[in-house]
């Protein structure tokens, strides 16, 4: 398969339909659920897309663990070329890994106006457009709303989509009764599309908990696989 065609054909076009074309320049979206349910999976598998694309991509860490980071990478492409017999699959890698750009930082130990002036100067002085920001990792205990508003202030400046993974608390109310994180209650109005991986019996079923102005609870029309953590179609 070639390059055009695998990027035509994924299932992250189903994913951009259900939230009316994707998360855009300027925009936050969410992708919410409990530890180890695929959050890191589907943040690289938008990031992988947009790679495919020829676009640029910065990935923010909060763990200490980049190595893993670069194995989800390294893992969910090698999957791709083995189920789709991707062409030219070596220089297609050494492009993607061109156009990425992997920052980790300590959130205990740098303010989010620091983290923002660093992707600032990657973007603007480093010359790196990027037109997607992952951020990973973050503990949203102690986000708050000046730190989501100030990052929404960056994407709308610089003119870049912005997802974050959300770990959901494993004690006490985890969702509202719209679905929603009760632990992005105090900035959800901030924030553009909120998904929630809900994991079955045998499938994780990716729920759209905001999209925009409306908060809803609804099915995308895709799921991951439980063993490969994949994107797959309904």
């Amino acid at each position: 398969m070639v390059l055009s065609e695998l990027v035509q054909r994924s299932p992250i076009r189903i994913f951009e339909q259900s939230i009316h074309g994707g998360l855009k320049a300027g925009e936050i979206g969410i992708i919410a659920s409990m530890h180890g349910v695929g959050k890191t999976s589907v943040l690289v598998q938008l990031a992988l897309d947009k790679l495919l694309q020829g676009k640029k991509v910065i990935h923010v860490s909060f763990t200490n663990h980049t190595h893993h980071v670069l194995a989800w990478y390294e893992d969910i492409f090698n999957e791709f070329i083995s189920r789709k017999n991707l062409e030219d699959a070596a220089e297609i890698k050494n492009n993607l890994v061109k156009n990425r750009v992997l920052m980790n930082f300590n959130q205990d130990g740098m303010t989010t106006g620091q983290i923002l002036n660093s992707l600032r100067a990657m973007i603007i002085q480093g010359g790196f457009k990027a037109e997607a920001v992952i951020v990973d990792g973050l503990d949203f205990n102690i986000a708050g709303r000046e730190r989501i508003a100030n990052v929404k202030d960056f994407a709308q400046e610089l003119g870049v989509a912005v997802w974050y993974s959300c770990s959901i608390n494993d004690d006490g109310q985890k969702y509202d009764k719209d679905n929603m994180p009760v632990l992005i209650k105090d900035f959800a109005d901030i924030v553009d599309v909120v998904i929630v991986l809900e994991p079955k019996t045998d499938h994780v079923e990716l729920s759209i908990s905001k999209d925009r102005g409306s908060v809803i609870s609804k099915s995308a029309a895709m799921r991951l696989d439980t063993k490969t953590l994949l994107i797959l179609e309904k």
